[in-house]
C-alpha cells in the first residue's frame, strides 16, 4: 500500500498534531513521575493521549521502577511488552495497580 501524497502545508499540519500529542504524552508521564497522578488515575483516564502511552513507559515513570523490575510487573501481569494502557484488559489493569501499590 503507497502512503499518500501530502501537499507541504499537510505535512506541516501532521508534524504539528505529531509534536503536539508527544508533548501531552511527556506531561502526563511528567505528572506520574512527580506524584501528581497515580497509576490508578493514569488508567481510569479516557483520553487519547493517555491510551498512547506504553505500559513500560508509564511504570518507568514510578520512582523506584526501572526496566528490569516494569518487565518483570508486566510478565505478572500477564501485559505484552509492546502494549498501550488502552489496550489493557480489566484484570491487567488492576494487577499492575495491586503490584505497584503493595
Amino acid at each position: 500500500m503507497a502512503l499518500p501524497v501530502l501537499t507541504p502545508e499537510q505535512r506541516q499540519a501532521a508534524l504539528v498534531k505529531a509534536t503536539e500529542a508527544r508533548q501531552a504524552r511527556a506531561a502526563l508521564l511528567a505528572q506520574l513521575k512527580s506524584g501528581d497522578l497515580t497509576l490508578a488515575d493514569l488508567f481510569k483516564r479516557d483520553d487519547d493521549t493517555a491510551k498512547k502511552i506504553k505500559v513500560s513507559q508509564a511504570l518507568r515513570a514510578l520512582s523506584g521502577i526501572g526496566p528490569t523490575k516494569a518487565a518483570a510487573l508486566m510478565e505478572r501481569a500477564g501485559v505484552d511488552d509492546k502494549r498501550r494502557i488502552g489496550g489493557l484488559g480489566v484484570q491487567q489493569r488492576r494487577k499492575l495497580v495491586e503490584a505497584v501499590s503493595s
